[in-house]
Parts: C-alpha cells; structure tokens; sequence
C-alpha cells in the first residue's frame, strides 16, 4: 500500500547537489558493432545515444564519493550528521557502502548506511534522511544515490545492454521550515513483491528484464505515486513547473507526463547521453537541468521513479537558489 509521508514540524530542505559521472563514454555506434542491433532501434526504443561506463578502477564508492564530495562543497551547510546510500550496485555485500564514503569525505563517526530501493533508490533516501531530520536525529543529512548498473546486463543483450550507464549524485538536507525554497514536500512510496522477478540480477552479467510488464508497472505507479503527492502537497498538476521523472527509457517518461498533463516542455530529461542511471538517475537530473537553466529557483519540482522490487515512489519539491554545479563534460540534456 502506497503511503503520503507528511514534512513534520522539521523540515527536510535541499541546500546543495553533486554529480559524478564516469569518464568513459559508449556510444550506441560502440554497441552495435558488437551487438545484433541499430542506433536508430536504440534511440527509437530508449530514447539513449550514449552513456557513461565505468572502468574496472572506478568503484561505486568512487563515484558516490565524487558526487558527495561535490555536494558538500557546494555550499556552507551545517555539518553533517548522517549519509545515506542508496544503491542497487554496492561493492561489496559487506559491509556497506556508506561508512567507506563517509570515511573518504573526513565523517568518520556519524551514522552512515546503505538502502536497496531499486532505481526508486534515492526518494527513499530523501524519505529517511526528512524522517532523521523531523526526529531530530540529525539536522543536516547528505543522500547519495550512486550505480554502476551497465555492469548488470549480460554483454550479449541487445535488449538490457544499451540501456544502463554508471554515475551518482548526491544532495545535501539541513533542518528548515516547510515553507522555504528548497524544502521537501509529501513523499509517496510504494512496493509490490509480488512483482520481483520483472527485473531480477542474481550476479552482474545476469540480468533479467521482463519489458513489457515493466513498461506497464512503471508508467502506472509512476503517474498515480506523481498524483497522490501533489495532492498531498496541495498542488494541481498544472501548477508544476517540472516534472523530474527517473530516466528508465524515454518512452516511459512520455507516457508519464502524458497522464499527467504535463507538457514535453516540463518535462526534465537527460537520458539521451547518461542512460538509466537507477538511484543516480534523479539528482544527476536535477543537478544537469540546474546547470542548463532548464531548472530554475522557484519552480515546482515533481520527482516520480520506479524500480526493481517492484518499488515506486514520488515527492513535491520547490527547487531553491543553488550554487551553479560543475557537471563533467560530456554530460548534456535532452528531452
């Protein structure tokens, strides 16, 4: 059952974002020279003309460290208290990967730790670090949602491989009032285990992807997830200013935004040159649209992901005035 996670009396507020993509580009050119597949199959498909791999000596703790550490100079927040990563992809089974990051950013000693949510990885993230913020746990909480998902597919797909690519992205949460730029509003999630073996990885290389069902999951319990949070903020639909879709495939953020009403012109994307991203996906979004000006102080930001579990979730955002990012070259947007 889908629940609205109300903002208490502390409310959790974005003050800075980081971004971290790998060097490493493949393009769809590099896949069908391997692979029974066309580019024009892929961009007719996806929606994706490239993505960002990383090598063997790049890690998911190097890259959520990356955007983490990008986050944390973003801004002068307070220090901070607690991290979260959220990943599908983690190094090691264990121990996590959270106390790693926080060690390699100077944190050693406050709570750190790692959640599983699929690509929908990140809103649960923001959902605990608002809960750790509300309780009074912690008054500034860095979230990080980091994957190196194009390692899952088996090499020889032609139907998963062209989809992923590896990065993070990482935001930082202090303590604020529900009414200022930047705080996070009603998050709604979701989980269906009845649904698991759509998208199952039992070891890298193994991936499996029942499409279709996907398809029909993600844009059902995108759109109603998308609702039920702007109703519990208190917006109509036509007063979001942008929709921040997680960047699964092209099609299904169409279908999206087209139950919801929201124009081509409101709706973020950056897909075409990063790939599905999972729990990077969304803050790699924000923090590019922030630095093309697609994203502006002031707009009303609707978050909506899907992900393996199944999971799904959406929240309200007011975007803040943010220091601009510096976003890796190469790294571009596309609708």
């Amino acid at each position: 059952m889908t629940a609205a996670l109300q903002p208490a009396g502390r409310a959790a507020v974005v003050c800075t974002i980081g971004a971290a993509l790998p060097p490493r580009t493949v393009s769809n050119a590099d896949l069908t020279a391997r692979l029974d597949t066309t580019d024009e199959w892929i961009r007719s498909r996806t929606g994706i003309t490239r993505r960002h791999v990383a090598g063997a000596d790049l890690s998911t703790t190097d890259l959520a460290a990356q955007a983490a550490a990008q986050a944390l100079a973003g801004g002068e927040p307070a220090p901070v208290q607690a991290l979260v990563v959220a990943t599908t992809t983690p190094d090691r089974c264990c121990p996590a990967t959270a106390p790693a990051v926080a060690t390699r950013l100077g944190l050693t000693g406050i709570p750190a730790f790692d959640l599983a949510a699929g690509c929908t990885g990140f809103l649960y993230g923001l959902a605990t670090a608002a809960g750790l913020i509300a309780a009074g746990t912690a008054r500034t909480v860095l979230v990080v949602g980091a994957d190196r998902l194009a390692a899952l597919p088996d090499p020889g797909d032609r139907a998963t491989v062209p989809l992923f690519g590896d990065g993070a992205g990482a935001v930082v949460l202090r303590c604020g009032s529900a009414d200022e730029a930047g705080a996070l509003g009603p998050v709604v999630l979701g989980s269906d285990g009845t649904g698991a073996d759509l998208i199952r990885a039992s070891r890298p290389g193994a991936l499996h992807m029942d499409g279709a069902d996907v398809f029909r999951h993600a844009v059902d319990r995108m759109s109603t997830a998308s609702r039920q949070a702007a109703t519990a903020a208190g917006w109509d639909l036509t007063e979001v200013d942008r929709l921040a879709p997680h960047q699964a495939n092209s099609r299904i953020t169409s279908f999206v935004a087209r139950r919801l009403g929201i124009s081509d012109g409101r709706r973020l994307g950056n897909i075409a040159e990063v790939g599905n991203t999972g729990a990077a996906s969304i803050p790699l979004l924000l923090a590019q649209s922030a630095a093309d000006g697609c994203l502006k102080p002031g707009h009303r930001i609707l978050l909506t992901a899907f992900g393996a579990g199944l999971t799904w979730g959406a929240a309200t955002l007011t975007w803040p005035g943010l220091s601009p990012t510096r976003i890796p070259e190469g790294a571009g947007h596309d609708r």
